[in-house]
């Protein structure tokens, strides 16, 4: 049994498709992630799965529990970060992480107090006086203060500097180091590459391919570099093509030995084959609807 349970969980908004019959299990202990670009139903599964909005069809159990039957019970041990941070306006950054605790009835001010001095964050400034990056670091603090066994993110580190990024992170492998769950939601194929170990990718509603982040990676597609040409021959096959000053490069699928026997006719004066990274792949998966090309 998973620590998140999702069973054909649909969600349409009248005719609109939210998310479309999904079947997902995040065991605990897991760094998890849940890729797909704005609009694919990332947001409408997480808002789903923590009672924020209702299904249409289907069910979804965390930590064994219905999440219609137990939300409240369920809430209280996850950690969430929404893509948007929003608070009461007039409020000091202090007292909004103060009300998070009170309302999880539980006594965070030392945990919370880390995690400012970590994101060097302001904490006497009014919350609508903040930055972008300073209201997701508002976020961040009242997310993981009471260290729950949950934390669901979504698109959690936009706003975010780099410095503050990698801080972040950090603390995420420190809590999950600790036995939490992670469930990160996120765009940013970079982000799941380098933290999670196994992810599934939505597409329009719909999962599409779920697997280790090691086999997502590995593809026969190869990332061609040839310097000294302008334009691609019509013997080699590829979609995706770019240009530059001094050659092209482009992702090739076919043989690799009929590759450079056409390369050998051409005035290339230099070549480089590399693997291709996540964001070229997850492309293919999205190009063939979950079938690598």
């Amino acid at each position: 049994m998973g620590i998140i349970e999702i069973n054909k969980l649909t969600k349409y908004y009248g005719e609109i498709r939210g998310i479309k019959s999904l079947d997902l299990s995040v065991n605990e202990g897991e760094f998890f992630g849940f890729i797909g670009p704005n609009g694919a139903g990332k947001s409408t599964t997480i808002r789903t799965l923590l009672g924020l909005i209702h299904p249409t069809s289907g069910k979804a159990e965390i930590f064994g529990k219905d999440i219609r039957k137990n939300n409240t019970w369920i809430l209280s041990d996850i950690g969430y970060m929404p893509s948007e941070a929003m608070f009461y306006n007039g409020m000091k950054v202090k007292d909004v992480i103060k009300l998070s605790a009170k309302l999880r009835k539980k006594e965070c001010s030392k945990e919370a107090l880390k995690l400012c001095e970590r994101l060097s964050l302001d904490t006497e400034k009014l919350v609508d006086e903040l930055s972008l990056g300073n209201r997701k670091k508002v976020s961040v603090v009242c997310a993981m203060q009471h260290k729950p066994r949950l934390y669901i993110l979504d698109e959690p580190t936009s706003g975010l500097d780099p410095l503050m990024q990698k801080e972040f992170f950090d603390i995420l492998k420190e809590r999950h180091n600790e036995g939490a769950t992670i469930f990160l939601s996120s765009h940013i194929l970079s982000e799941i590459q380098k933290n999670c170990s196994r992810a599934a990718i939505i597409k329009e509603g719909e999962i599409i391919v779920l697997d280790s982040v090691e086999n997502l990676s590995k593809t026969n597609a190869k990332r061609v570099i040839l310097r000294g040409i302008k334009k691609l021959p019509d013997a080699i096959s590829s979609k995706s093509v770019e240009t530059s000053e001094d050659g092209i490069s482009f992702l090739y699928n076919g043989d690799i030995k009929q590759l450079i026997n056409i390369i050998n006719s051409l005035p290339v004066t230099d070549l480089t084959i590399t693997e291709p990274q996540l964001d070229e792949i997850f492309m293919h998966y999205y190009e063939k609807g979950g079938e690598a090309k």
